[in-house]
């Protein structure tokens, strides 16, 4: 990922919670590692809540520094890394003041990369501030979810960004597409003749993913009481997870094949009846609990959040594609805050053998499984059946890990760096296409329009638990459960 490339970084939003914890701590280590960003690149926060360039720095090493580097900060790269910044000091709301914007960046070499960490309100009058001045030619512009409430409100930004600049300059990020399972899952499934033969409707029984929370909304209840898990987490990172795990093998890696490929998965997702809504769909919210023995309150009594609220905090859905490759397979998606433990996985439950002279062991379905862990830990693990030590042949359940960290030298890459370079170096592959966002939201929207329809409260469950009792028994209907309720 070396790279001579001259750059501009454009930080808008330099102040705010994704920047702190996620932007600046990835382009630092991009950084420190050495090669992977031009000497001459340089990164302009943007803000209007500190006077100056020293007031930032001074932001920058009291905020973003503890965030950096697990085993300590290497204090001759944290410094070169501060010569790299510049700051503009700018008022959003006032275009009048990104004549600043443009005058700092006249002259720099190379590309302009604008990265939007901001509220989806800002993204359109940030956009056309920028062609005001001129500054939508050479640059890519970063757009952070959400991206809309739903199907309409999505075009409608969309339109507007599309008007000031080209598809190909658009870069809707979804950190989980950068993350590296995920890389790992399409080099298992795409780089080798083992699992590909099996990763279809005859071989697979169920898939299970899941991106599990133990906060709660913290700061954002004002944001999440009028978005819901539905919308916050379901239509992009689980739906986008869903396609790379389903999708048919691309003819090559570059950006449109692979995203024409996730497109058709999208496409061919089976509507949800409303008459099933039911079955295939639990709606949750997350009432008083305990967290690793810490008390935690209701949603309801959150700051920001309406006492008498219905916004869901768990989600969880069976889905259909109705394709060659995977008709008839259950796809179970599943969300929430407060849940039991923070994690983020793909289970791949493979078909029990046809039959079995070893006992009932080898008839259990998801005795074969691959599961995917995406956080904390990133791993891959296959399971399997061997025999026991002993007298007798009983089998038990043992593991294989792919222990890449064993094979190379590299550390894993962060998600947001990977998807950093890669915006700075124009590839397009990790990122969301507008076709897939629309398809998305059009599978999407039926759901949250029945929810609102029907006027149902979400269903309670105890912060710290694993959710609702019905996502249990939906996946019991199918004669399956969730990963930890194996034991």
């Amino acid at each position: 990922m070396q790279t001579d490339s001259s750059f501009t970084f454009v930080l808008f939003g330099g102040t705010g919670d994704l920047s702190m914890r996620k932007i600046l701590p990835a382009l630092f280590e991009a950084h420190r590692a050495g090669g992977m960003l031009a000497d001459s690149g340089k990164i302009v926060a943007v803000a209007r809540h500190v006077a100056d360039r020293a007031a930032y720095i001074d932001w920058v090493n009291e905020h973003v520094k503890p965030h950096v580097s697990k085993n300590g900060v290497d204090e001759t790269a944290w410094a070169s890394f501060l010569d790299r910044i510049e700051f503009v000091k700018i008022d959003l709301g006032n275009p009048e003041d990104f004549v600043l914007l443009r005058d700092a960046l006249s002259g720099r070499p190379g590309i302009r990369v604008f990265y939007l960490a901001t509220g989806p309100s800002l993204f359109v009058p940030i956009c056309h501030a920028l062609a005001s001045v001129g500054l939508n030619e050479n640059s890519r512009i970063v757009l952070e979810k959400p991206l809309g409430y739903d199907l309409k409100s999505s075009n409608a930004i969309n339109d507007a960004v599309g008007e000031i600049f080209a598809e190909e300059q658009i870069y809707r990020i979804d950190h989980y597409l950068g993350k590296e399972p995920v890389q790992n899952l399409l080099a298992l499934r795409f780089g080798n003749v083992l699992f590909e033969p099996l990763w279809r409707r005859e071989w697979v029984e169920s898939i299970q993913i899941t991106i599990a929370e133990e906060l709660g909304v913290e700061a954002r209840g004002d944001f999440y009481d009028n978005t819901g898990a539905l919308r916050d987490m379901v239509q992009n990172h689980l739906l986008q997870l869903l396609s790379i795990v389903a999708m048919e093998p691309p003819h090559s890696m570059d950006s449109d094949s692979v995203r024409d490929e996730k497109l058709r998965v999208l496409r061919a997702l089976k509507p949800i009846d409303p008459r099933d809504i039911g079955k295939v769909a639990v709606r949750g919210q997350y009432h008083a609990g305990v967290i690793r023995g810490n008390a935690v309150p209701a949603y309801a009594t959150e700051p920001g959040v309406k006492p008498d609220s219905t916004t869901e905090t768990f989600v969880a859905l069976k889905v259909e594609i109705e394709n060659w490759r995977w008709a008839g397979v259950p796809f179970f998606l599943r969300t929430g805050k407060r849940l039991a433990d923070r994690v983020a996985e793909i289970v791949v439950n493979f078909r029990a053998v046809p039959h079995s002279a070893l006992g009932a062991s080898a008839l259990r379905g998801g005795a074969n499984r691959l599961v995917i862990r995406l956080q904390p830990n990133e791993t891959i693990r296959l399971y399997c059946l061997a025999k026991q030590p002993g007298e007798g042949m009983n089998l038990a359940s043992v593991h294989l890990d792919l222990a890449f960290d064993r094979f190379f030298r590299e550390g894993q890459m962060e998600a947001y760096q990977r998807l950093l370079l890669d915006v700075i170096n124009g590839r397009l592959a990790l990122f969301v296409r507008r076709d897939e966002q629309e398809a998305a939201w059009r599978w999407v929207e039926p759901i949250l329009n029945e929810w609102a329809a029907a006027n149902k409260p979400p269903k309670p469950y105890a912060a710290g638990t694993w959710g609702p009792a019905a996502a249990s028994a939906m996946l019991a209907q199918h004669g399956t459960c969730w990963l930890e309720e194996e034991n």
